[in-house]
Parts: C-alpha cells; sequence; structure tokens
C-alpha cells in the first residue's frame, strides 16, 4: 500500500463540554477524490482545521505527506490547495493582482493553467474582488488553490449556496484534479449527490464520531432497505435487531441495515411481516439512518 497523503490516528477535540472530534482515525490515499460528509456541526470543518495546522491534537496525531502541520506548516502548505465556503479575498484588489500576489507563494504555480481557468470561468482580470458575485468569488478561490497543482486539494464546503452553473465548474475542476498526475481531493459536503458524484472514498462524522470510512462501493454494498408489509398497522416500529433505522407507519416500514448482520427473510418471519422490497440502499437513506442515532 502507497504511504498515505493523511493519516489521523485517534484524533480528538473538545471545547468546552462539546465534543468536537472524539477518537478520529483515517488515512486517505494518493490520487482518490476523498468525501466527507456530516450534518452541520459534526466536526468536518473541525478535522480539516487540524489538516490546515491551524489547531494541534489535544489527542491523537495528524500527519500530512507523513509531516506535522503544525511543527512543520511550510512543509506541509506548500503541497496543498485550500478553498472554503467563503473565500477571504481582499476585496480592494482586481482578480489579475491577487492571482499575481498568490503566485509569489508558490514556485510551482502554472500560470497558462490559472490563464485557462479565468477564461474558463469568464472573469474580468481587471473587475474589483469586491465586485464580484458570490459564484465568481468561489471560482476565483478555486483558481488561487488549484493554479500551482497542489499535491493535496482541500475543499471545504465549496459549493454551498452557489448556484449549479458554478457548482458544476467546481466538481469538472475536482474531476480535472484527479485525473491529472494522480492527485488527491478531500471534498467536505452536505450536499450528497454532488459528493457521490466525484468521490470513490467516503468517510461520515456524526456528533465528532466516526460513523463509517470506506470505498463508496463498498458502504453502499453494505447497506440494505428493506420494506416490510404487515396485515395489521403496527402501532409501534418493529423491533429488528441490528437495523441502523427502522421509519414508516401503519402497516409499511422500511429498515435500513448492515446487509452482513440480518437476513431479510427469517427476520420477515420473525416479525411476522412479508418483505415487499429489497435493495442497496441510496446514499441519502444510509446518511439519514446514520444521523439519526
Amino acid at each position: 500500500m502507497p504511504e498515505p497523503v493523511i493519516a489521523v490516528d485517534h484524533l480528538s477535540r473538545s471545547f468546552g463540554d462539546k465534543q468536537a472530534l472524539s477518537d478520529v482515525s483515517l488515512a486517505v490515499t494518493p490520487g482518490c477524490v476523498f468525501g466527507l460528509v456530516g450534518e452541520n456541526g459534526a466536526g468536518k470543518s473541525t478535522l480539516i482545521k487540524h489538516l490546515l495546522g491551524l489547531w494541534r491534537p489535544q489527542t491523537g496525531t495528524v500527519r500530512l505527506f507523513g509531516l506535522d502541520p503544525v511543527a512543520d506548516p511550510v512543509a506541509v502548505l506548500g503541497r496543498i490547495g485550500y478553498l472554503s465556503e467563503e473565500p477571504d479575498l481582499p476585496g480592494w484588489m482586481q482578480v489579475w493582482e491577487l492571482l499575481r500576489y498568490t503566485q509569489a507563494f508558490y514556485p510551482k504555480w502554472d500560470t497558462t493553467y490559472a490563464e485557462r481557468l479565468r477564461e474558463q470561468f469568464g472573469l474580468d482580470p481587471n473587475a474589483r474582488i469586491k465586485t464580484l458575485s458570490k459564484g465568481q468569488r468561489a471560482r476565483l478561490g478555486l483558481i488561487a488553490a488549484e493554479a500551482h497543482r497542489p499535491e493535496l486539494l482541500i475543499l471545504d464546503e465549496p459549493s454551498s449556496g452557489l448556484d449549479p452553473i458554478v457548482r458544476r465548474d467546481i466538481l469538472e475542476a475536482i474531476i480535472r484534479t484527479v485525473t491529472d498526475q494522480g492527485r488527491t481531493v478531500i471534498f467536505s459536503s452536505h450536499l450528497l449527490d454532488e459528493v457521490e458524484r466525484v468521490s470513490d472514498h467516503l468517510a461520515m462524522l456524526h456528533r465528532g464520531a466516526l460513523r463509517f470510512c470506506a470505498p463508496l462501493d463498498d458502504i453502499k454494498a453494505r447497506h440494505r432497505r428493506i420494506v416490510l408489509h404487515f396485515e395489521r398497522p403496527q402501532q409501534d416500529p418493529p423491533n429488528v435487531s441490528g437495523a441502523i433505522r427502522v421509519a414508516g407507519t401503519g402497516r409499511e416500514w422500511t429498515v435500513i441495515c448492515d446487509a452482513g448482520k440480518i437476513h431479510p427473510a427469517a427476520m420477515a418471519r420473525h416479525l411476522g411481516a412479508a418483505v415487499v422490497d429489497d435493495t442497496t440502499a441510496s446514499l441519502d437513506e444510509i446518511f439519514v439512518a446514520h444521523a439519526s442515532n
């Protein structure tokens, strides 16, 4: 196995009584798009701040390229591109000035690539940043993060609140990044359809704890959606041992479960019900099931 680009080992972080991260361990291999999902407050941005070396771990370790981002920020950050939900760009600068200013920090800055992205995104080089729309600022922030062709691109809710065309541009840039020279992407988002479209590996945080971390295909294959039909209406959800979530009403109830822990026919016989549907759960159903516990 190649050395991971990111290795997080038993990372925990609390703010007073709030546990923001709880014993999180994960590894990100080179050349993948690693999706990070979770509801607001789940710990996604807290984890990313540790990856960027902005916070020192209270317990556990964080390593990027085998290095500690807090102890060796120059060596780590020079190999990273970062785009947040609200890029902090100086409004008084013109577009071309920001790109020239950013270029000074990266010896491997690709001027031709930056210009191609600027033209593709339709950004006027002479426009003041303060006059740009939110979508235009997101595109500009992406150029600044991507033009030095970083080994690792970290995107923290990059398309939140943006229109579909801008989101499409960002997703295409992610796909291009991972297919170009085998670079790696961390993509944090609450928009599950976008995560599913571009990610090949997925992790979910819930209340600071890691619920799952595996290849996306494995996660989907492991979760089943089983619909049960009862002859008589049920007042309470059926007690299904090993279920992640049981929801429904009356005669029909849906069970989201780990496929390896439940035998649908045996479960139905035990409950006095019939299986009317047994399919792979969607990513949205998997997310809701884990977030409900």
